[in-house]
């Protein structure tokens, strides 16, 4: 199993300047101040390659985004690229109507049940933080839920035509339930359109706190109105549905990307436009992220929010970039992925290796070790299937799996 997650790239993010990726860049906000409209008004367009921008903007999931700027501060365009950047933009701008409508429809039904759920990312994010559903791209709707609620929530679904995309049997899913973290459901629409999440990552990351658990979430969340959409319309009138507080919203969009190794603009993009929530009380990120011990994961997303985006900065969130030595080679190493388009395997040595150097403490790094070991995936349960009297063998799979996929290199 290779250890590189990505082929390499002689490339740098500072001589990125003048080419697509530095005007996804600039154009990778939802208001733009003067300096960035300035910017992307005098882009010098002669021989400028179209296609790679489509590419890289498709590929970190800006495209809406950075077309909705370029169509109102660039000038001028070429008539064929303006036409295909105003098809992105509407394209995405129905496809979020879509979502929002049926986010509405879905947690309406399980709230008469009723049974609590806090969605995130999505609509949600998309309203929350760019103020307007046709600026954020998404392909599902993330619903989170108590785990005492998951076999409610899904019978509830079930009423309105959702069902789980991997069926299990009740035992298998039970034994799922206690060592996994979401179920994905197919709807009417499509396939895996929908998730349902009763943790925030799966078991093995070791980020453990009370503060993360659902109870405290939802003591802590409000409400937002999904019919507020900018100046692009409304989806289905004036409708509030329940989102994260501002600060565990910015601490969830880190977490995110952390376990996706930021590899994508977008969900940077997300932790800037979170930065500028005025009720965000950024004192109560930080005290949460040290205790919880996933300060460097937060200092991680905030310098590159800055150094790609130009998000600004606190004293307090410098600071906290600064106490850390290991995060400016964390972030080269992040800024490297996103020029190249390097993604990632989940399986991959490399991947655990980056994970586990992303944790600042011993203790969670011996944590997170412990329960990659002992932690099952669907993999894990895909390779056997073993009656449910036999379930603790499952234990014996996960580590014959790591043996063999660890066999001929160091292990992390």
């Amino acid at each position: 199993m290779p250890e590189a997650l990505l082929s390499p790239c002689s490339s740098t993010v500072a001589s990125a300047s003048g080419n697509p990726f530095d005007l996804v860049c600039t154009c990778c906000t939802a208001k733009p101040g003067p300096e960035q409209a300035e910017r992307i008004a005098g882009w010098q367009f002669a021989d400028f390659d179209w296609q790679e921008f489509f590419r890289i903007a498709e590929h970190h999931g800006v495209l809406a985004l950075t077309a909705r700027n370029l169509l109102d501060h660039a000038i001028p365009l070429p008539a064929e690229i303006r036409r295909s950047l105003e098809a992105a933009y509407a394209a995405n701008f129905r496809r979020g109507l879509w979502f929002a409508a049926e986010l509405m429809r879905a947690t309406r039904h399980l709230a008469q049940k009723p049974i609590r759920v806090i969605p995130y990312k999505g609509p949600v994010l998309a309203q929350a933080a760019y103020g307007d559903l046709a600026l954020r791209s998404f392909n599902d709707l993330d619903l989170l839920i108590a785990p005492a609620d998951f076999f409610l929530a899904k019978a509830a679904l079930a009423e309105i035509g959702y069902s789980p995309s991997k069926p299990f049997t009740p035992a298998v899913e039970r034994l799922w339930l206690h060592n996994g973290y979401e179920c994905s459901f197919d709807g009417p629409a499509g396939k895996n359109l929908l998730e349902v999440q009763w943790a925030l990552l799966p078991a093995f990351y070791a980020v453990d706190s009370r503060d993360l658990a659902f109870e405290y979430l939802w003591e802590r969340a409000g409400r937002i109105s999904l019919g507020e959409t900018g100046n692009s319309g409304s989806p289905a009138g004036d409708a509030q549905v329940p989102c994260l507080s501002p600060e565990d919203s910015l601490l969830i969009l880190s977490l995110h990307a952390a376990k996706h190794l930021w590899t994508r603009l977008i969900w940077i993009a997300d932790i800037a436009e979170s930065l500028r929530a005025p009720s965000l009380d950024f004192k109560v990120v930080v005290t949460r992220v040290r205790e919880i011990g996933i300060a460097r994961i937060l200092g991680v997303s905030l310098s590159l929010a800055n150094r790609l985006l130009g998000a600004e900065l606190s004293p307090l969130a410098r600071n906290l970039i600064e106490r850390d030595s290991e995060i400016p080679r964390i972030v080269r190493d992040c800024e490297e992925r996103l020029l190249c388009c390097g993604s990632y395997d989940f399986n991959c040595t490399g991947y655990f290796k980056q994970v586990r150097r992303l944790r600042e403490r011993g203790g969670d790094r011996l944590r997170y070790l412990w329960r990659l070991a002992g932690t099952l995936g669907e993999g894990d349960i895909d390779a056997i299937r073993l009656p449910e009297i036999a379930f603790p063998l499952y234990r014996g799979v996960r580590l014959m799996r790591l043996a063999r996929r660890f066999v001929h290199i160091q292990f992390l």
